[in-house]
């Protein structure tokens, strides 16, 4: 891979429950084999139905809704809840999001993001002839840093992550540990251009390495197993 071209998809407009937002997607522009699109969270679950309404009087109104969203409460300070997700996703509130939402409203992770990317996949595959990746994307905080970025919870027709273990470095060393996981750099980088504020659902990434795209899923892939993780 030499280069990559990022650019936002624009024109769908406001998505409501019921939407097709597959087909909406897969009429909105011409897309390529070996494109990856990338679309929000936000979209996915508002089309999906997973959007609920809380108490905007109540300020703490949504916190019911991230104890039912949660299987394990890993931390609490003040508002903020930190939890382990039904989908194994250890993140703030469960997911539980109330930006660019209706007021009176918080939107709800879906309920299987990769069963959501790999039907995107199919519907744009069967209007357009094209392989390509699709690729859910959420904003997570990270442990130690400050800033947010967005990663990968879905993915269909990518590989979510890149094995380098066994092959060589720059200067031959064979790599141990190396892998690479590209569903969230890809995602990281569309959310550079679809932004936080733009309205921009969702982005093309095109000039991804055909080698990456394979069947895989985020949940069986990058979760990593609690006896293989040091911090929890």
């Amino acid at each position: 891979m030499t280069s990559l071209q990022i650019f936002p998809i624009t024109g769908i407009g406001e998505i409501a429950p019921g939407d097709d937002l597959a087909g909406m997607l897969a009429d909105s522009i011409d897309m390529l084999d070996h494109d990856v699109l990338v679309v929000t969270q936000k979209v996915v679950s508002k089309a999906e139905g997973r959007v609920v309404p809380i108490d905007v009087d109540d300020p703490r109104g949504h916190k019911a809704i991230v104890e039912d969203e949660s299987v394990r409460i890993l931390r609490r300070r003040g508002d903020l809840i930190i939890s382990q997700t039904t989908h194994g996703f250890v993140c703030a509130n469960a997911g539980v999001d109330l930006s660019n939402i209706e007021a009176g409203h918080a939107a709800l992770l879906p309920v299987d993001s990769d069963r959501s990317a790999r039907r995107i996949r199919d519907v744009v595959r069967a209007r357009q002839s094209v392989e390509v990746g699709v690729i859910i994307s959420d904003t997570f905080g990270r442990p130690w840093r400050r800033g947010v970025t967005d990663v990968a919870i879905g993915s269909a027709g990518i590989g979510p992550i890149l094995d380098l273990r066994g092959t060589n470095d720059a200067l031959g060393r064979e790599l141990q540990v190396t892998e690479v996981c590209v569903v969230d750099e890809i995602a990281a980088a569309a959310d550079l251009v679809m932004g936080k504020s733009t309205g921009y659902p969702a982005a093309i990434v095109r000039g991804a390495e055909a080698s990456w795209f394979r069947k895989g899923s985020v949940v069986d892939e990058i979760v990593r197993d609690p006896q293989d993780d040091l911090f929890r």
